[in-house]
C-alpha cells in the first residue's frame, strides 16, 4: 500500500528531501567505519550539489557536516573533518539580554528625541542652538507624519517641544515654520503619471 509523505518519518531538515535522508539512514547502518566515512563524504558532495549558489558563503562545507550530523540524529559514528554541532547545544537558547527599561513620555517620538532636547537645553543661546532646535522640531514632525499622513500642525510640535524641555524651548508659530512632508508616490502612481504624459 502506498504511503504519503505525511505518514512517513518526519524529516529533520526537509530542504534536503527524503532521498538524502534515506542515504543518511543507510550510511548509519554500514558496519565498516571506513566505508561509512566514504559514504558520508559522498552524501556531503550530493548535498552540496543541491545548493550550488551557497558555495561562496563562509563555512559552507562546515554547515553541510553539521546538517549531516543533525539528519543522522547524531548517531553517525565517523571521523568528522570539522567540529560538528552537538545534540545538547542544538536547541540551546542564548542568554537573555538585559535591556534598561526607560519610561518614554511619547512613544512616537522615542527616547532619542528626549535626549536631544535635553542636550539642546544645555546649549548657550545663539544661532547654533536655534538651528539645533529647528532640526529637532522638524524631525519630530517627520516622526508624527510617519504614523499620521495628514498635515501635522506646527503648533502641536511646538507644544510638545515646550513640554519636553519643561518650558525652556518655546517656538512661536508666527515666526517659525517647519517643513511640509509629503508621502512618496508609490510605483503604481508613478506608472499612472507616465501614462498620462504619453496621452
Amino acid at each position: 500500500m502506498y504511503k504519503y509523505n505525511s505518514q512517513l518519518k518526519k524529516l529533520a531538515l526537509p530542504e534536503y528531501g527524503r532521498n538524502i535522508q534515506q542515504m543518511v539512514d543507510y550510511c548509519c547502518t554500514i558496519e565498516d567505519r571506513e566505508e561509512r566515512t566514504k559514504c558520508a563524504y559522498s552524501i556531503i558532495a550530493t548535498m552540496g550539489n543541491l545548493f550550488p549558489q551557497l558555495r561562496d558563503e563562509a563555512d559552507y562545507v562546515h554547515k553541510l557536516w553539521d546538517h549531516l550530523a543533525i539528519m543522522s540524529d547524531f548517531k553517525l559514528d565517523i571521523d568528522y573533518p570539522y567540529e560538528v554541532v552537538k545534540a545538547e547545544t542544538l536547541d540551546s537558547k542564548p542568554a537573555p539580554m538585559n535591556y534598561k527599561l526607560e519610561n518614554i513620555k511619547m512613544r512616537h517620538y522615542g527616547k532619542l528625541i528626549e535626549r536631544m532636547i535635553e542636550r539642546a537645553c544645555e546649549y548657550p543661546d545663539g544661532e547654533e542652538k536655534d538651528a539645533l532646535v529647528m532640526l529637532i522640531a522638524n524631525h519630530m514632525k517627520k516622526q508624527i507624519f510617519q504614523i499620521n499622513k495628514e498635515d501635522v500642525d506646527d503648533t502641536k510640535i511646538f507644544n510638545d517641544l515646550s513640554f519636553y524641555s519643561k518650558g525652556k524651548i518655546n517656538l512661536d508659530p508666527a515666526t517659525h515654520t517647519l517643513h511640509q512632508f509629503k508621502e512618496a508616490p508609490t510605483a503604481n502612481q508613478k506608472q499612472q503619471g507616465k501614462k498620462k504624459k504619453k496621452k
